[in-house]
């Protein structure tokens, strides 16, 4: 789910530093009031942003945190040190409207630098392992692109995704 904040870039923080885009260098900037809902929204997950939490995402020796503000939007997943956003579309990601308000936000994320990566849930019902993999593939990518060494998949390998 992606939330769009209605208040002013004057009360807004900022977060993560963009390492490539039009921005790099630069902080992303949040929004400060939209804080109590990014908490009720971590704690209200859907069903298939619980199994991706606690199935796949929590288990990878990275850190993610979940509905992370990023300009005025809440993503769902977001992984700093991959620079790496994941989305999960239920069926209202479907409606016109959705789909060119999903595009504006990709395009705002991409200009920081992130990657933003998207599933439907029936994407995630129907291939969960194969979804699991691919983001840890993406993850690898990504770390080994911002410097980070790949030797933390070895000790943590057994603890990896399982459906």
């Amino acid at each position: 789910m992606v939330i769009k904040c209605p208040y002013p870039l004057s009360q807004r923080g900022t977060v993560a530093i963009a390492t490539k885009g039009i921005f790099k260098g630069k902080m992303i900037p949040y929004s400060k009031n939209n804080k109590i809902l990014a908490r009720n929204l971590r704690n209200n997950m859907t069903d298939p942003e619980k199994r991706l939490w606690y199935k796949c995402l929590s288990l990878f020796p990275v850190r993610f945190n979940r509905q992370k503000r990023l300009g005025n939007y809440i993503a769902d997943f977001y992984c700093h040190k991959a620079k790496l956003v994941i989305e999960l579309d239920g069926e209202q990601h479907y409606e016109e409207d959705s789909k060119l308000y999903d595009i504006e936000r990709t395009k705002f994320l991409e200009k920081y630098g992130l990657m933003v990566i998207r599933f439907t849930n029936y994407e995630l019902k129907e291939n969960f392992n194969g979804i699991c993999e691919y983001i840890e593939n993406i993850l690898k990518e990504r770390l080994e692109e911002f410097g980070y060494n790949s030797d933390i998949w070895d000790d943590k390998k057994e603890n990896l995704p399982v459906s």
